[in-house]
């Protein structure tokens, strides 16, 4: 039996789900060849098979592929059974550590992340009914359990990182909490705390908590303040720095932000946790993924430092010694190899310094890392025929802008949306949107009273002119949930674009936002540019394929479609912002778009390019149609603007 389930990843059809495999699957499959953990492969199915209590202990090194190995081979197991009993599942003591490792068996797999593969976690359930492989947080399995009579229905259960359910707390907000009311209760340990927590979810928790907690504790003095420290603080960062009553204990509640660009000398007490969450942008999917991982040497070192003082402070770590011996980097990974490269590509061509793959960089990005960036540059028209730029791209390479949206910025010069698509860039490089859940009901009526029938899209818009018309109030927004701050800098954003479109003497128009007609023209401003960003309902629920690869998503909780109040069938296709893969799987900022539109603006041969699926047959039936002598439109042609300024 062992050998017969070696074999089935070489064959050239998926066993799971019947396709043939891609190519980026054998690329994968080399890597995994060559883990530690792969020699031990026939051995461990062996015990698996024949092992007399069912239970196979496994121990090894950390990155040797344990966690990312073990559950394939399990579903291999599972499935020359039929899933008899049940699927796999994979236990995880941190939520964030089940998302990543879902998404990542998942493209070694070369299956779709959300149905044959999945994970659970508070507030998020990525499964689906053919959900065959599932990771899952610890206390989530608990309560199913507790709940279910009988086993539970696996065919399969790995309960990964063992030992970390007796060294290491399974809860850092829990933990952290409980070391800061300690050190506040103890009279000899003065002077402020700084604590580190992978990120900003994890801050407000311990904010909120904390925040709680010193309330009823009974200390002398005045009750300590609570203060988080993050990006998203806007102006509230700068009460870190004020001076205060001396009396008063500040307690600061950071992560990775503070390791290096932050000093505050009062700190003497530091708590560590040890972990970082860091988006990491995928150029084979071109999507983000949050990655929970242990910090780097480096960084620990600069935490202990931080704690310096007279008299002395503390530095509590809430990992072990050998995890940060094992485990841990020796310096932070380099924002270069875990970025989108198309903006530096383009700077670059630019300023004509190197070709980027003869550029000296200090930590060099992978190959597929810088062909994808030149790929996506190629798709938007910005470079020409030798690889240069383009005088698209010249022009694209002047805005302090992502290219895909400098490129829906100038198409909206040929589709007459100036001064809305400026709104629009100002709002999606500055302004998040709404910055929680509303708190109440007359809060949700005054969101709603912003949200657009058309999209997010439109619904920014809606949100910027709200504020501008409320004389930029800090309460008016407050009253919404709206980052006032944020809101304040897309302002001053948009005020920028609109010199440097005029510097460059590109046409504006005047502003027509709420007519029928310039609704088309957003939507085909919008497509010019973010065509690699869109999604089709596969089912008629709310489950989008995304054209570029092989993942379905849904819609995030605050997306306009989904907060409506009467029923409603989700959009057929959307085009969207953004897409993080292990945040909790969702599309950011969407909205409706027609196929045939689609057709009309992105470049054939992407269209030709995209992987196989009903959704690229389907459009190529538009575009074969279009493409007849009867069908051929005035949009086929190029418009020029400006000093050889060509959109296409």
């Amino acid at each position: 039996m062992a050998s017969g389930l070696a074999e089935e990843s070489e064959l050239a059809v998926n066993p799971f789900d019947g396709l043939p495999f891609s190519s980026c699957y054998y690329e994968l499959l080399e890597q995994r060849r060559a883990l530690p953990i792969w020699a031990a492969r026939f051995l461990f199915l062996e015990h698996l098979e024949s092992s007399p209590t069912g239970v196979v202990l496994v121990s090894g090194e950390p990155g040797s592929g344990k966690s990312t190995q073990i559950p394939q081979w399990c579903a291999e197991f599972a499935l020359a059974r039929g899933f008899q009993t049940g699927q796999v599942t994979v236990t995880q003591p941190y939520p964030l550590a089940a998302m990543s490792l879902a998404s990542r068996v998942a493209d070694e797999m070369d299956l779709t992340l959300g149905h044959e593969i999945g994970y659970s976690i508070p507030q998020e359930d990525c499964t689906g009914p053919n959900t065959m492989l599932r990771f899952c947080w610890d206390r989530l399995l608990l309560q199913e359990v507790a709940s279910t009579r009988g086993p539970g229905a696996w065919s399969v259960l790995i309960l990964d990182e063992a030992q970390e359910r007796d060294t290491v707390p399974t809860d850092l907000v829990e933990a952290a909490c409980q070391a800061v009311l300690e050190l506040c209760q103890g009279e000899e340990a003065p002077g402020d705390v700084l604590v580190y927590l992978p990120g900003e979810e994890e801050i407000s928790l311990c904010c909120e908590s904390l925040s709680r907690e010193l309330g009823k504790l009974a200390v002398p003095g005045p009750p300590p303040q609570v203060l988080p420290l993050h990006p998203g603080c806007g102006q509230a960062i700068q009460a870190v720095y004020e001076d205060t009553d001396k009396r008063v204990r500040k307690i600061v509640v950071t992560h990775w932000l503070a390791d290096f660009s932050f000093s505050l000398p009062s700190i003497q007490h530091v708590i560590d946790s040890g972990l970082e969450l860091r988006s990491v942008y995928s150029p084979r999917i071109r999507a983000e993924s949050q990655v929970l991982r242990p910090i780097s040497k480096c960084q620990a070192e600069a935490r202990r430092l931080r704690a310096r003082g007279f008299p002395p402070g503390s530095c509590l770590r809430l990992y072990s010694k050998s995890t940060l011996e094992l485990e841990a980097p020796p310096l932070p990974h380099p924002k270069v190899l875990e970025e989108n490269l198309s903006s530096l590509v383009l700077l670059l061509k630019r300023k004509q310094i190197a070709e980027p793959g003869e550029c000296h960089f200090l930590d060099r990005p992978a190959p597929e890392a810088l062909m994808q960036a030149l790929e996506d540059l190629d798709y938007l028209a910005a470079l020409d025929d030798d690889g240069d730029l383009s005088d698209l791209g010249i022009i694209l390479s002047e805005f302090p802008l992502p290219p895909e949206l400098a490129k829906a910025l100038l198409a909206s010069c040929e589709f007459n949306c100036v001064d809305e698509m400026l709104t629009l860039a100002a709002m999606l490089t500055a302004a998040p949107g709404f910055t929680r859940p509303p708190l109440c009901a007359e809060e949700a009526a005054l969101r709603r009273a912003l949200e657009h029938a058309d999209g997010d899209h439109s619904s920014l818009i809606q949100i910027y002119e709200a504020f501008v018309q409320s004389g930029a109030d800090e309460v008016w927004c407050q009253a919404r949930g709206l980052n006032w701050a944020a809101l304040c800098q897309a302002r001053k954003l948009r005020a920028e674009l609109m010199e440097l479109m005029q510097q460059i003497e590109l046409p504006v128009s005047q502003p027509a936002f709420g007519s029928e007609q310039n609704r088309r023209d957003l939507q085909k401003a919008l497509l010019s540019g973010f065509f690699l960003k869109v999604a089709q309902d596969i089912d008629g629920s709310g489950n989008y394929l995304l054209l570029t690869h092989k993942h379905v998503a849904q819609l995030s909780s605050c997306c306009c479609y989904r907060s409506r109040r009467a029923p409603a069938q989700p959009p057929a296709w959307v085009l969207y912002h953004s897409f993080s893969i292990s945040k909790d799987n969702c599309l950011y900022i969407v909205s409706e778009i027609q196929p045939q539109m689609l057709v009309d603006l992105a470049p054939p041969y992407f269209l030709s390019n995209l992987p196989a699926s009903e959704s690229r047959d389907f459009l190529n039936q538009l575009r074969e149609a279009a493409s007849e002598p009867s069908a051929e439109t005035e949009s086929s042609s190029p418009r020029e603007y400006g000093d050889g300024c060509v959109l296409q």
